[in-house]
């Protein structure tokens, strides 16, 4: 994948703790790791977060290591993406949202849009398609558009990899979504 060596998963990861930490070539920590290249976070957001993972972010503060949160467990649940960044931007620092989720008439969490260029990513193809959006999608996310790019802006090139931008993205382990995103935030360090 790249040169990192040492990625840790912190936080609430379900039922699926191992699952996550392969998809990023990762290790499990439940103590703090300030030597790490990578801290990615996992919450679920029907169960919250916890005090020890709040205090695991905080800790991870004074090192002003890289830091990502991915959003888990959508699939299924009455908690959405939108709910954990509340969350999060409460009890950590305030997170940047690259994409935003679209649901299929179901309610399943089956593609991506990009604040940055409007590209709609479908994972329920094989492969993941992508596309341009639609007028009403362009619509409904501009305002949180304007908000990511004044964030972007305002942060500077290199923020991620300095710790000082945190984005959060969502994950489906089963149909992939959002693990590109992830990869790809990996591959700026």
């Amino acid at each position: 994948m790249s040169s990192l060596k040492r990625i840790h998963i912190y936080g609430h990861v379900s039922a699926q703790p191992q699952a996550i930490a392969n998809l990023f070539d990762a290790q499990l920590a439940s103590e703090i790791v300030a030597d790490s290249d990578l801290a990615i976070f996992a919450i679920n957001p029907a169960a919250g977060i916890d005090q020890k993972t709040i205090d695991q972010w905080q800790a991870l503060s004074d090192f002003q290591l890289p830091r990502l949160v991915v959003v888990n467990e959508l699939d299924g649940s009455d908690a959405d993406f939108e709910d954990a960044i509340m969350l999060a931007n409460r009890v950590f620092d305030q997170l940047v949202t690259p994409v935003l989720v679209l649901h299929s008439e179901s309610g399943n969490p089956i593609a991506l849009i990009s604040l940055s260029d409007l590209q709609i990513t479908d994972y329920s193809t094989s492969p993941p398609t992508s596309s341009a959006s639609e007028p009403e999608h362009q619509e409904l996310v501009a305002e949180f558009r304007e908000e990511y790019l004044d964030e972007i802006s305002g942060a500077g090139e290199n923020a991620f990899a300095a710790g000082l931008l945190f984005p959060a993205v969502p994950i489906v382990i089963s149909n992939g979504l959002g693990i590109d995103v992830v990869k790809s935030f990996i591959s700026q360090l």
